[in-house]
């Protein structure tokens, strides 16, 4: 679908952002291996987590909606194998955690994906559940989807450290790891999102955790999980559209509200007051509410430590172009193996707005244009990427417009998001 962008005079108010993914994801997964009912609040409503919820159904659980919270029921005898393919649509964090489920249930399991998952490295998770017991295969060297995985219900607790940060692949050990016959052990050099271990820890299980320098030892100890009733958080990565859109309009002034405020979501934040955002914080009923307005930009030197999962980088990239001076992306290589290469797309998007924007290795570098009212008008192609959607729209309301080709990608993590922001004009 093709969506034209508008610029507009002004921006005001306030805005919600939908229910994190990330703990969407994990409370319907720990919901569905609990066995009775559980209850979850605030449930993100994008097509992402409508694959997983799917999935959680195929393999014996239930879900019930009422008006403003989800019920789903564990089965007392546990999940078991579904005799259809596992369809896991655009999400990587569903065929990652889900992989980590499966491998613990006898049976052969099928997962497939779109055909941008389709191009997205699952070696990363086979490695660790081989060394569980689990046999996991796919096309070529990157085990690329469609995955086969032979479940074992004997899977053996792993030492083992990820070789690059990524919350995906921890809580896919964590996961196969509650049904392992001794403990699993995870280290990080960079530590990443604790929504998992959070997560289970509340459910009942027993997990330890303890940060050295940059990085974390996660230990797991195997057992059985109980109900809960989840309230999800707003997501960070989608509040950062809106907190860059409020910072480079010429006369915005948003508010972003109950913004989950774990430090390994927001680092986003701190890149922007480095910018010289007037960006302020303050306690909401459930998180931080942020209050973004018009600001003149700087550069600064952004490292991937400072967001993990490297999912604010495009919408920072937009906030590189409106600033002043050159600002320098570091070690973003895992920018490479998202929905799409969001290394390139980065690029592509400052060149279209009217920026210098070149790369050395896995570093990228801005040359602001000193306003987002000196951006050109634009057309892009999203190429299956909702953060491509959300990037483009902000630079184009906040700019002089654009053309958006596969706009309706947006509905697999913000099926909402083009309303919302009209709501603000």
């Amino acid at each position: 679908m093709m969506r034209r962008v508008e610029p507009v005079t002004s921006l005001a108010g306030s805005v919600r952002v939908p229910g994190d993914k990330s703990a969407s994801h994990r409370a319907l997964m720990l919901s569905a291996l609990a066995p009775g009912e559980s209850t979850i609040e605030g449930l993100s409503p994008g097509l992402d987590v409508m694959a997983t919820s799917g999935i959680m159904i195929q393999l014996g659980a239930t879900r019930r909606d009422t008006t403003a919270t989800v019920v789903v029921t564990g089965p007392r005898g546990g999940l078991r194998a579904s005799d259809s393919p596992l369809r896991c649509g655009n999400s990587g964090t569903t065929m990652r955690l889900v992989s980590g489920i499966v491998s613990a249930l006898a049976g052969r399991h099928r997962l497939e994906g779109d055909p941008s998952l389709s191009r997205r490295p699952m070696d990363r998770i086979a490695i660790p559940l081989r060394l569980m017991g689990a046999r996991v295969s796919g096309e070529g060297d990157r085990v690329l989807a469609p995955l086969d995985i032979d479940g074992s219900t004997s899977l053996r607790g792993i030492d083992f450290a990820v070789p690059t940060p990524s919350a995906q692949v921890k809580s896919a050990i964590l996961l196969a790891g509650l049904f392992a016959h001794d403990q699993s052990v995870v280290h990080e050099s960079l530590r990443t999102r604790t929504t998992t271990e959070d997560m289970l820890r509340r459910a009942g299980a027993v997990v330890q955790s303890s940060d050295a320098a940059d990085g974390r030892r996660i230990t797991l100890s195997p057992g059985p999980l109980h109900p809960q009733a989840w309230t999800i958080p707003t997501d960070p990565s989608q509040a950062a559209f809106f907190c860059v859109l409020g910072l480079i309009h010429p006369h915005a002034d948003i508010e972003i509200v109950d913004v989950d405020d774990a430090p390994e979501r927001t680092g986003f934040i701190h890149v922007l007051e480095r910018m010289c955002a007037d960006l302020v914080q303050r306690p909401g009923t459930s998180g931080t509410t942020l209050r973004a307005r018009s600001s003149s930009l700087r550069s600064t030197e952004i490292h991937s430590r400072e967001i993990p999962s490297v999912d604010e980088a495009p919408i920072l990239t937009v906030a590189a172009a409106a600033a002043t001076g050159v600002s320098v992306f570091r070690d973003m290589g895992e920018l490479r193996l998202k929905e799409s290469d969001r290394f390139a797309g980065a690029l592509d998007l400052a060149r279209r707005l009217g920026c210098e924007a070149w790369s050395e290795g896995d570093d990228y570098f801005i040359e602001g244009l000193g306003h987002a009212q000196n951006f050109s008008r634009f057309a892009i192609n999203a190429g299956l990427d909702h953060r491509t959607v959300m990037s483009s729209a902000v630079a184009g309301t906040a700019g002089q417009g654009c053309d958006i080709d596969g706009a309706d990608t947006v509905t697999s993590s913000y099926p909402t998001f083009f309303e919302d922001l009209a709501a603000l004009r």
